[in-house]
């Protein structure tokens, strides 16, 4: 009797764990993958444009981290285009990072980026204000970073205009 009691516990847990992971993954694509952001820029015309760039599939042969669409900083803001789309997945971050040539290769967790923070939908128009003090010059490459699993998603190569 106590062996089926055992099994049954040791069952359960493995179970509970199995469901628990399942969750993770399944949780952006099921509730998270139909939301797209409409962000505005206020006073569009009396910002000054610093660069501008373009997201991009980095690793043509995974299909499940990609990106497109363009990407706009201002001198206190990075705007998302209308454009953007990503693929979803879990705790998706956008950072500013100091490389300008940002590959799947790149260790992007040591580099001296800047988190500007969770990204809110995986497609459509976000904003993401730049903390103060920054300077831009130093910032190459927007990129989409999975901080759960420390993947990059898409990087955009920031273009000085």
């Amino acid at each position: 009797m106590a062996k089926y009691i055992l099994t049954f516990v040791v069952g359960g847990l493995f179970g509970l764990a199995a469901g628990f992971a399942v969750g993770i993954f399944a949780y952006p694509y099921i509730f998270l993958a139909d939301i797209v952001a409409a962000d505005k820029i206020e006073n569009a015309g009396a910002r000054t444009v610093i660069a501008k760039g373009t997201f991009i599939h980095a690793n043509p042969s995974d299909p499940i981290h990609h990106g497109k669409g363009g990407v706009t900083v201002y001198a206190d803001l990075v705007h998302l285009e209308g454009d953007f789309e990503v693929g979803p997945g879990p705790k998706y971050h956008v950072y500013l990072v100091p490389d300008k040539d940002v590959t799947p290769s790149t260790e992007v967790a040591r580099t001296m980026f800047v988190d500007l923070g969770r990204l809110r939908a995986f497609k459509g128009s976000q904003n993401y204000p730049i903390p103060a003090g920054v300077n831009l010059a130093g910032y190459k490459s927007a990129v989409i970073w999975c901080e759960q699993f420390g993947v990059l998603i898409s990087p955009a190569a920031l273009k000085l205009q």
